[in-house]
């Protein structure tokens, strides 16, 4: 089944979907897929209520990828109009739409040359059928790039764990650690906020108002102290005091990568001083609207510190739909959550299909 196909059938609102195998296991055999809510003891309320969050869901892909679904996508079928058959100027077009989508450079060419080889080899003419080759071939790309992983946090058995949020000022950390917050606290969780972005301005006081905002407890210090010794100073109290999740800030100053990877492993340090295990994951906060110059963050805090996951803001901003994918080629590591709106429930699990779907598909749906 191509990946059009699945897609529409997939979300047809009259199919079964119990059956069909999300893109990634379809893709890769080897690569373990997503966690699937497969306990069929559910009560029936209980599956009302997660389907109502997919629906849910499925609305915000929709109308957060609107922006990058108009710049990809319809560019995609423009030159289907203006190509009656693919040529070297064809494909010309087709790589400067994907670079253009932040695809990124070396993953395009990739991608080009694999899709001209397959029309030689295959006798593929027809603009729509590329189009849909070429498209397949990134999404292929992705679920091969790197281990598959539940976008959600892992919890630890046993005592706290520990989230580490790191990202350049500017990108939407405070906001999507504000967003996680209140998530995990509305599933039950207590939840302690360490403000350790004791450098910028401000930074100590705005993550304080979206604590007491969303409810949850917060450790503060002054305005340029030792963000190490507050880390050490919230660990603690959340051992003692029996949190459920640490979400600590950290400074996002990259003008001197020694000071940055120093900073972070020094707070690394402290912080597994009281959990050996800890920090257990590591988020890198990216603005979707930066496009190369986020992938070249990324790989400057990569240096700096093992990262779990990858989480994109402002996703509904951009018309540009494939720094997720370049990220993915570059760096190997999982995207975990998507910011699709500036609502508190506006930041979602990353799925894969529905990303394609919000990408691809939305608005075959609604003619």
């Amino acid at each position: 089944m191509g990946l059009f196909d699945y897609l529409k059938k997939k979300f047809s609102k009259n199919e079964d979907e119990k059956n069909i195998k999300p893109v990634e296991e379809q893709k890769v055999a080897s690569i373990e897929s997503p966690v699937e809510n497969s306990d069929k003891s559910l009560s029936s309320s209980s599956v009302e209520g997660k389907e109502k969050i997919k629906d849910n869901t499925q609305e915000a892909y929709a109308r957060g990828m609107k922006k990058a679904r108009k710049g990809f996508m319809y560019r995609l079928k423009s030159l289907t109009s203006i190509f009656r058959k693919v040529n070297e100027e064809y494909f010309d077009e087709l790589e400067e739409i994907l670079i253009e989508a932040d695809v990124g450079t070396e993953l395009t060419f990739r991608i080009i040359d694999e899709a001209k080889q397959d029309a030689k080899v295959y006798n593929i003419d027809s603009p729509e059928e590329i189009n849909k080759l070429v498209v397949e071939k990134m999404f292929e790309g992705y679920a091969q790039s790197g281990k598959s992983v539940s976008p959600d946090l892992n919890f630890v058995n046993n005592g706290p764990t520990v989230l580490l949020m790191v990202g350049v000022n500017g990108g939407g950390k405070t906001t999507t650690i504000a967003k996680l917050a209140n998530r995990y606290s509305k599933a039950g969780k207590k939840v302690l906020l360490v403000a350790a972005d004791t450098f910028r301005a401000g930074a100590t006081e705005q993550l304080g108002v979206w604590a007491n905002r969303i409810g949850v407890d917060i450790l503060m210090g002054e305005d340029g102290c030792d963000p190490s010794s507050l880390c050490y100073d919230g660990v603690r109290k959340a051992v003692n005091e029996k949190f459920d999740l640490v979400i600590v800030d950290t400074a996002g100053r990259l003008q001197n990568k020694t000071n940055l990877m120093n900073e972070l492993a020094k707070m690394r340090r402290v912080i597994g001083k009281i959990i050996p295990e800890a920090p257990h994951e590591t988020f890198l906060v990216i603005d979707a609207n930066t496009g190369q110059n986020g992938i070249d963050q990324a790989k400057v805090f990569k240096e700096a510190t093992p990262l779990t996951g990858i989480v994109i803001t402002k996703m509904d901003g951009t018309s540009k739909g494939g720094i997720i994918l370049a990220i993915r080629d570059k760096l190997g590591v999982p995207v975990r959550f998507i910011g699709l709106g500036e609502g508190m429930n506006d930041l979602k699990e990353f799925d894969l299909d529905e990303y394609l779907y919000g990408l691809l598909l939305v608005e075959e749906d609604e003619d």
